[in-house]
């Protein structure tokens, strides 16, 4: 597996949302949200506003610390 850059599947649980949930918000296939969430691909910097935003989040929350 390759570097975890994103904790959106983390965010999600943390929030009681599911995969689903975030796909029908966004407009987004399940299989990108998937892709998201075991950090296969990542989404563009706009989607993680979006993400945050849904999620009532800081932006910095979806992203795992590099320090």
């Amino acid at each position: 597996m390759g570097i975890q850059i994103n904790r959106i599947k983390a965010a999600l649980a943390e929030n009681k949302k599911t995969n689903k949930w975030l796909a029908d918000s966004l407009g987004k296939n399940a299989a990108t949200i998937s892709r998201w969430c075991t950090n296969e691909s990542q989404p563009g910097v706009e989607t993680f506003y979006q993400i945050a935003k849904l999620l009532d989040i800081d932006i910095r929350e979806l992203f795992n610390k590099t320090k």
